[in-house]
Parts: C-alpha cells; sequence; structure tokens
C-alpha cells in the first residue's frame, strides 16, 4: 500500500540513507529545504519508526581578541623568559624590571607573564631578582595550540587539559553545538524500496481564502497529531537571587531598618581609608580588588580627610597608636570597584549622604560588591553583600548576636555559630557559620563587630556602632540546600533550576 506523506516528511524520507548517517544541514542543502523544516520533518518520521535521529554535542573553539595578539606576539611567559635568557638569568639572578623592560610587556600583560612563568618552570622570581630555569619555549603546548587553533580552527589534536588552561586564561572560547544526524530503519527502507511513497496534497490550515471560494470543501487537511508534544514557550521571571534580595529587604524594614544606596565605583578613601585599613594592607592590592584607569575622585570632605589620615597615623583616644606605614592623600582619592558595601555606611555614618544622624538609627544595604577571588562553589568575582548597622548608645555584642538570631529565623535557619575574628575596623569581631542542610558542614555567611574608635570618631560618631556583611549568596545556600552557588548565579547556572525554584516563605 503506498504511503502518502506531507512533502517536506516525503523530501527527508526519500534522500535519507540506510547506510550513511546525514546531518541535518546535510539533508537541508539536498532537499532545499530549511534546517528547522527539516528537524521537524525528521522527528515527525522517527515517532512513526521510518527515520532513526541521533544527537552528538560538538565542541568548537574560537581565539579571543587576547589569543589572537598572543598567536602573533607571542605569549607573555614566553616572551619574559626569552628576555631573561637573552639578560643572562641562566647563569645568574637579573633584575626583574630589567628583564621586564627588556621584554617590551607592560600593562596587565607583565602579570599573565609573572603569573605563568613559574607554573611552566621557566623561572623563579625572589626578593626582587629573576633567575631563568632550563627549558624549551619553542615547545610551549599552549603556544602550539593557540596556533593550531588560529590556522584552521581544529582542536581534535589539541590535549584536553591544554584547552582548559586556554580557557581559564580567556585566550579560547568554548562553544557546544548539538547535531542531529538521520538514517533510515528497516520500515524505513521498506516504505520507500517496497510500499511506496507520495507526497499528500494536503494544507496545514484554514484561510479566509478558502471560506470565502468554497475551497475547504474540496481539500484534504493535514492530520494532527494530538498526543505530540506542543512547543514550550517561557516567560520571563523574577531571578531567584533578586527574589530572595527582596524578601531579605522586606524582613529588614520589618525590623526597622531604612535602605541606603550608593556608587559601586569609589574611591579608596570610602572603600578603605575610613574603615582604618592601612595603605599598605595586602586586601587593598590589585590581586584582591579591581582598580579602575580613571582619573582620582576630587570631590572628598577636606575636614574628613584629614581626620582620617590622622586617625591612620597617630591613633585615637590616649592609648591610640595608629599604623607605623605610609599614608598619602593620592592612594584615598583613587577609584575602584567597592570590594563590600561598608563603603556606603562611611558615606552615611560621617553625615556626607543624608545629613548629620542622631542615635538611634538603623540601615542597610542588599548591593553587589567585587573581589577578585578564585572561582569556587563559594566565591564569584561578583556577588550580592547584605550590609547593616546599628547606631544607638550602650551597644553590645549580645544585641549583634540577638539581631542576626532574629534576622536568620525570619529564614528558617536556627543553627547559627559564632567565631572571634580580627578585622581592622571592628573590635570586638566574629564570623558567622551556618549549617548546610544538605552536606551538614559549617558554612562561613559573614563577618561582623563593634566599630572601633578609629573609625567612628573621625565620622564624629560619638556613640556606639554594631555591623556586619551577610553574603546572600550563602543565605540562599542554606535555604535551598545549593551545594555549587554557579548553579544559581553565573555562566554555569543552572536554567531549569532557576525556572522551576520559587523563594520560601
Amino acid at each position: 500500500m503506498t504511503r502518502t506523506l506531507p512533502e517536506a516528511q516525503h523530501a527527508v524520507l526519500t534522500t535519507a540513507s540506510a547506510d550513511d548517517a546525514q546531518t541535518i544541514d546535510d539533508l537541508a542543502d539536498a532537499t532545499a529545504l530549511k534546517p528547522e523544516t527539516v528537524t521537524g520533518a525528521a522527528f515527525e518520521l522517527e515517532a512513526a519508526g521510518l527515520v532513526a535521529v541521533d544527537e552528538a554535542v560538538v565542541v568548537d573553539y574560537t581565539l579571543t581578541d587576547e589569543g589572537e595578539r598572543y598567536v602573533d606576539e607571542g605569549l607573555p611567559e614566553v616572551r619574559l623568559y626569552r628576555a631573561a635568557v637573552d639578560a643572562g638569568a641562566r647563569d645568574e639572578p637579573v633584575s626583574m624590571g630589567q628583564v621586564i623592560g627588556a621584554s617590551g610587556l607592560d600593562g596587565g600583560a607583565v602579570d599573565v607573564a609573572l603569573a605563568n612563568l613559574a607554573r611552566k618552570g621557566y623561572g623563579t622570581i625572589e626578593s626582587g631578582q629573576l633567575s631563568a630555569d632550563d627549558a624549551d619555549p619553542d615547545a610551549d603546548a599552549e603556544a602550539a595550540a593557540l596556533a593550531a587553533l588560529h590556522d584552521d580552527g581544529d582542536a581534535d589534536g589539541v590535549d584536553a587539559d591544554v584547552l582548559d588552561q586556554l580557557e581559564s586564561r580567556n585566550l579560547v572560547e568554548r562553544h557546544e553545538r548539538t547535531v542531529r544526524s538521520v538514517t533510515l530503519t528497516d520500515a524505513g527502507v521498506d516504505a520507500v524500496m517496497l510500499e511506496g511513497v507520495e507526497v499528500a496534497e494536503t494544507v496545514d490550515r484554514l484561510t479566509p481564502e478558502m471560506l470565502t471560494s468554497g475551497e475547504w470543501c474540496d481539500v484534504e487537511f493535514t492530520a494532527y497529531n494530538v498526543e505530540a508534544d506542543a512547543p514550550e514557550h517561557r516567560g520571563g521571571k523574577t531571578h531567584i537571587l533578586r527574589q530572595t534580595a527582596e524578601r531579605v529587604k522586606d524582613v529588614l524594614v520589618g525590623m526597622g531598618f531604612e535602605e541606603m544606596d550608593g556608587p559601586h565605583a569609589d574611591a579608596e578613601f570610602w572603600i578603605n581609608d575610613c574603615l582604618f585599613m592601612p595603605q599598605d594592607h595586602p586586601a587593598r592590592t590589585h590581586w584582591d580588588q579591581f582598580a579602575l584607569d580613571v582619573p582620582p575622585m576630587r570631590e572628598l570632605p577636606e575636614d574628613l580627610v584629614a581626620r582620617v589620615e590622622d586617625a591612620h597615623r597617630n591613633g585615637e583616644g590616649e592609648d591610640g597608636d595608629g599604623y607605623h606605614s605610609p599614608w598619602t592623600e593620592d592612594v584615598a582619592r583613587e577609584v575602584d570597584l567597592r570590594g563590600h558595601t561598608t563603603s556606603l555606611s562611611m558615606r552615611y555614618l560621617s553625615g556626607h549622604e543624608v545629613g548629620e544622624l542622631e542615635p538611634p538609627q538603623r540601615y542597610f544595604s542588599v548591593e553587589k560588591v567585587y573581589r577578585n577571588d578564585t572561582l569556587d562553589p563559594t566565591h564569584l568575582l561578583e556577588f550580592f553583600q547584605i550590609e547593616g548597622w546599628v547606631m544607638a548608645e550602650d551597644l553590645s555584642v549580645r544585641d549583634l548576636m540577638g539581631t542576626f538570631t532574629e534576622f536568620y529565623s525570619q529564614f528558617g535557619i536556627t543553627d547559627i555559630q559564632f567565631k572571634p575574628h580580627y578585622n581592622p575596623y571592628t573590635e570586638p569581631s566574629f564570623e558567622l557559620f551556618g549549617r548546610h542542610p544538605e552536606t551538614d558542614e559549617l558554612i562561613e555567611i559573614g563577618n561582623s563587630g563593634m566599630f572601633r574608635d578609629e573609625v567612628l570618631r573621625p565620622l564624629g560618631v560619638e556613640c556606639d556602632v554594631m555591623a556586619w556583611g551577610l553574603a546572600l549568596e550563602r543565605l540562599l545556600m542554606l535555604m535551598y540546600g545549593f551545594d555549587d552557588i554557579r548553579d544559581v548565579h553565573g555562566t554555569l547556572c543552572d536554567l531549569d533550576l532557576l525556572r522551576e525554584t520559587e523563594v520560601l516563605h
């Protein structure tokens, strides 16, 4: 019995082969149909048992602009190594500044070279002196991989670990795509060779013209499979992290707090100096925070700058000693992405934002901060911090602990533990830990303490202030049992999880 099929299905069935798998693109070229039309026809034929559709994930790599530049100029660590060898660093250590100058590297390329020099066994740096090891930069696997990808884009012969390293260095981009291949089944062969197939003269929709002319009485309509899966259309939805942030705001407003806001890029003065962080503190280097290549901030309150400088140099009170380390206004005016939202607290407590504040006061913010951290299940380069402080007379650590107990109980979290800690800006200080509902491990969820006199007195605050910075993402992990924050935030997030998870109340 001859089988009748819609035109697209007929074209795909009669073009497909039982011996050679053909991709959707191959069939589209052969039938002059659109790839999406071929895909739909193939799935219909698969449902009828006439073809088999196989799927495979194909990974392609393309060079980034930085990767392309290194193909032309050479990897920074290779250039640095060659300059070191030319300077005699194989025989005895040479000044790092001399080698860097001879290499022609500048800006971020110097940091890249230094970070990869020891990793590849090219050399070591000690006390500002660079020693070059015996190595063969012509055999650099990463440089060879970049050249291969640049020439023909083929990653088949490149070691997977090398590709991962290039991707982590942002020198290549990884692209995944699904390739579908179609082959005739035995039933499909029988249909084509023995039974015969014809194009069904059918229409798939009723039009106003057919109704007007009466043509609808004479045409054959395409049969519809009412059991077939309909396409899924998803509307927009507020991200679970944003939903949780809004709930945190509701809770804190209910506890009597007002919300703060302010700039994401701010002067070092507000981010660190007001917090009594010495200017040579390791956390103030580019290894921990993001410095911006912009002009220094001009508008700073001069009288406050003078008081903060005095606190750094001389301390506060009879027993104050300050820091025996350099302090310059030039550093204070440099602009960074804020590493914590405590910069907002400094702006508000100083009276710079809303005028002088009289106790009691309660303020909070739930805003994004930026840190040069290593990516892992609990750390990202940017995350949300729940900042808060209370200004009042005669506050104690018990008030602070009670505030946390009340706050976290609103989210069903009752197992909170406290650990003494050191901060340059609070004394006493302690970290908060919560128990993960799935792994039963204690994870750090925040940092807190009572602001020191060296912080408060330059700001003009005479009473006590208790303050904290809590991690919104860690709160999310305790609420839902997520063990990797990258599942909900960032380029590796699980879209199905985000679509299906609702905020717990």
